[in-house]
């Protein structure tokens, strides 16, 4: 009998194949939607956190106060009061610190032979290649040899090398910086774009040498360090912030002079957000489930009206209750069943095309083409239980005299 039924409900279906299209129309966009919104949210969600994870692993950042000029306060970051035996300290009186890497930046333009680039000139010390998880692509990063002889050397990084260098390798060659001569002894691998920007367009010096040789400056911009590990940061940050404010004489409700960024609280609070906005997006798609599901009912109470003396014959011929439920309601099914499967397909081909056409990262995640076809299956079975149930209660006279 279940057989049957389901034969006669896909007969039901081809002998209406327009209005039977027109019904999954609302489930297939509704499937389509969920699995688009949620690949897309889990894209930027992906992005996001593999662009505060190229910063680097375990670091925290220490940043200038904002200054006051005439008793406004300036950006933060903006007053000086850190300096290179603030790092000092901090590497050597902090137990949960495992690498410190003080460094200063400024704009300048780059000149080898007739070509020219403007980018970020960062001053600093080895230890960076571990905190920002720097690799080399070409030659070798400059020493504390370096760094203490204020050396001209400089490490490019890929977008600077490509811009430069047309072809061979820039190592070993000499470029301009501020028309200041430097040798290039490194190329850096990319990176490519963080939170900071692209990482890969920028040039790196020892820290003396841009302080005292470009810069004439002996303070630090920033302190990048790297905790030993993900359980001990927050431990770390509370025991730099304290070291810091006893070395800056701070007492009291006095406000800190600088600040602490913990980049493994930021990538978090990033996740919770990014998966909020998937999870929305995912419930907004929803919704036109939903739409379609009441379009499902709305044919079928049509469906169930068309065929009223069809349901008197049968029943006068022995059918019954379950026999008129089952045939209503698998036909109710098969077309959310349908709509489902071609929502599937709909909705991992507009991902694609999204991430094609418009350079959107987007991840089509197994769980909600499970989720969003399930649902699907569920708003069949839902709204086609009120029609099948009127249909199966119908009184076989009454539905025979029925014009």
């Amino acid at each position: 009998m279940f057989v049957e039924s389901v034969v006669i409900a896909l007969d039901g279906i081809r002998a209406n194949k327009l209005r039977a299209m027109l019904t999954m129309l609302g489930i297939i966009i509704g499937v389509g939607a969920v699995i688009a919104m949620v690949s897309i949210g889990m894209g930027v969600q992906d992005k996001v956190q593999t662009s505060i994870a190229g910063l680097g692993s375990n670091l925290l950042v220490v940043t200038p106060g904002a200054a006051k000029t005439g008793g406004s306060r300036q950006a933060a970051g903006s007053s000086i009061t850190l300096n290179e035996k603030d790092a000092l300290a901090i590497a050597q009186e902090i137990a949960n610190v495992n690498l410190v890497a003080p460094s200063v930046s400024r704009q300048y333009q780059v000149v080898f032979g007739n070509q020219n680039w403007t980018t970020s000139v960062q001053g600093t010390t080895p230890d960076i290649m571990g905190v920002r998880s720097y690799n080399l692509e070409d030659g070798a990063f400059f020493t504390t040899q370096d760094v203490d002889t204020r050396a001209r050397v400089a490490v490019l990084g890929k977008t600077v090398a490509d811009s430069l260098f047309i072809g061979g390798s820039p190592v070993g060659q000499t470029i301009r910086i501020n028309n200041a001569p430097f040798q290039v002894v490194g190329v850096l691998e990319a990176k490519g774009e963080s939170a900071g920007g692209n990482q890969d367009d920028t040039v790196i010096i020892p820290l003396k040498t841009a302080q005292e040789r470009l810069m004439g400056i002996n303070y630090v911009q920033n302190i990048n360090i790297q905790a030993t590990g993900t359980d001990v940061i927050n431990q770390a940050q509370e025991d730099v912030t304290a070291l810091l404010r006893t070395r800056h004489k701070l007492t009291g409700a006095t406000p800190d002079d600088f600040t602490v960024r913990n980049m493994v609280a930021i990538m978090a609070t990033a996740d919770e957000t990014t998966s909020m906005i998937t999870a929305l997006l995912g419930v907004v798609a929803g919704l036109s489930l939903l739409v379609g599901g009441i379009g499902i009912m709305n044919i079928m109470l049509v469906s169930v009206t068309e065929r009223t003396r069809e349901i008197g014959i049968r029943k006068a011929l022995g059918a019954r209750y379950n026999n008129i439920l089952m045939q209503f309601l698998i036909e109710a099914v098969v077309i959310s069943v349908a709509g489902g499967l071609l929502g599937i397909a709909l909705g991992v081909g507009a991902s694609y095309a999204i991430s094609s056409l418009a350079g959107w990262k987007t991840i089509i995640s197994s769980v909600a083409i499970i989720a969003a076809f399930g649902f699907s299956v569920m708003i069949g079975l839902f709204f086609g239980i009120y029609p099948a149930r009127k249909a199966a209660l119908l009184d076989p006279i009454d539905a025979l005299r029925y014009e």
